[in-house]
């Protein structure tokens, strides 16, 4: 792997560059599908190839060829390199990289079972079993469309650049993604899309007892359909559970806070922001909130010690007490704003060039139990899990409908509601936030941004939070 990486680096030098760096991916993993008790084909990849940047008079190049000849390697850098000449007419201001250390580093995520001793034949049987647990008989309610999946990944991956770094990294990823459908007659249908996924072995996937948790998940689906009346629709104090606060942190900070969104770079692909350049140290909530984002959480699904352009990894702090205390940053962005990298270059292949990304993004916990946010509510409704979201492009106007909800009544959990709906701005909903929960949770995501798309695996999470007299219904 050093020698194709090294071999890439030299020959761009030997045009004069100003900088350049060589990525080289040697992508596996499998996708394992049931659906309604039939396997589906299994979809395997593989996949290995060597990006490669060059910075040539202050404008960028990228290529990338999956041959991994001496001759490819030679041509990939000469497309760069002419292509990175060909933008420089485009560029109104020259592009800069950040400085920043080299480094030397070798990481990987740890396994007691590697994902390439489990046989695709013990992954059915998983999804036989979570199948035979969904059975009317046993969940309750009947469930017409059920797709159950088992996604796995391994990327090995060798960096190296004109600077002096040289970086290896071996990540190794499992996830559970089911997708259910509940009907009661005279009732209506709900749908359930739940998503598991962890850095690391087989044996992260065993520990979640994925049969019970996706059979607790069909049973839920049953009581709301059965027992759910409408929720109420008027101002009155809400409590979020930990999935709703995650998807929150993750729309409504963690991409309006990516620094290309910020200067304009990825209006035409994934949005605009509301936040500017200038809006450092703005107050967008109470004292209460703080969101970060961070990439060295262990086993998360966004895990990673280095990024793409060689920065080491470190938790990024994007709301303090409540006021903007950064933004999401990769070298390009971080020259131009006169601050370091903190290492969000994702790319997701070695045909992908490394764009600012989350990695796991959450709220970091308050001093309540879980009791203390309910009882200090005389009405209110205390929204569990999520059905779906909605959010403008620049991140500002947003919509939750609740999936799993209660009513609060004299600081008590009742009865069930159904699809409560929070229409609210972000420094409306931040600004209501009062009490957070102490005890943090998270849910997996598949994070989707650029042009061609790149799919990235992401934590979204966080503790429980209430929020005080906001208007719920929509």
């Amino acid at each position: 792997m050093e020698e194709l990486v090294r071999h890439a680096i030299d020959s761009a030098s030997a045009k004069g560059v100003e900088y350049a760096e060589a990525r080289l991916h040697i992508d596996s993993g499998s996708g394992v599908t049931l659906t309604n008790g039939v396997p589906e084909p299994v979809q395997l990849v593989k996949a290995e190839g060597i990006a490669i940047r060059v910075l040539v008079d202050g404008a960028l190049g990228f290529a990338s060829t999956n041959n991994l000849s001496r001759e490819s390697l030679d041509e990939a850098v000469d497309i760069a390199y002419r292509t990175a000449k060909a933008s420089k007419r485009l560029v109104t201001k020259p592009i800069r990289l950040s400085k920043e250390k080299a480094e030397q580093a070798n990481w990987e995520t740890k396994a007691r079972r590697s994902l390439l001793d489990v046989t695709i034949e013990e992954k059915i049987q998983v999804l036989e079993e979570i199948e035979k647990n969904l059975s009317p008989s046993v969940v309750k309610v009947d469930l017409p469309s059920r797709t159950l999946v088992i996604l796995d990944d391994i990327t090995d991956r060798y960096f190296a650049n004109t600077e002096g770094s040289k970086i290896h990294g071996v990540a190794s990823r499992i996830g559970l993604l089911f997708i259910l459908t509940a009907n009661e007659p005279g009732k209506g249908t709900i749908q359930r899309i739940g998503h598991q996924g962890e850095a690391g072995g087989w044996e992260r996937l065993e520990e979640w007892n994925p049969a019970r948790l996706v059979s607790e998940e069909a049973a839920m689906l049953g009581k709301i359909l059965r027992e759910a009346k409408p929720a109420p629709r008027e101002e009155m104090d809400l409590v979020l559970g930990s999935e709703v606060t995650g998807i929150v942190c993750h729309e409504s900070c963690g991409h309006p806070q990516e620094a290309d969104r910020i200067l304009g770079r990825e209006a035409a692909q994934a949005g605009e922001s509301y936040v500017k350049p200038d809006m450092i140290g703005h107050r967008i909530g109470t004292g209460a909130v703080t969101v970060v984002d961070d990439p060295t959480v262990p086993n998360s699904y966004g895990f990673y010690e280095y990024d793409e352009e060689g920065v080491r990894a470190g938790r990024r702090t994007l709301i303090k007490n409540g006021i903007i205390a950064g933004f999401l940053q990769n070298r390009e962005t971080a020259a131009e704003l006169g601050v370091s990298s903190n290492g969000a270059a994702r790319a997701v292949s070695y045909d992908r060039e490394p764009i600012i990304r989350m990695a796991n993004t959450f709220m970091l916990p308050g001093d309540y139990d879980d009791e203390e946010l309910i009882e200090d509510v005389s009405k209110g409704v205390f929204i569990k899990t999520f059905m779906e979201w909605n959010i403008d492009d620049r991140r500002y106007n947003q919509r939750y409908v609740g999936l799993e909800a209660y009513l609060i009544e004299n600081g008590q959990i009742t009865s069930s509601v159904r699809n409560p709906i929070l229409e609210i701005t972000t420094p409306g909903l931040y600004s209501s936030v009062d009490a957070v929960g102490k005890t943090v949770e998270y849910e997996a995501a598949t994070c989707g941004k650029g042009e061609p798309e790149q799919g990235a695996p992401v934590w979204h999470g966080g503790p429980p939070i209430r929020l005080r007299k906001v208007r719920l219904g929509g």
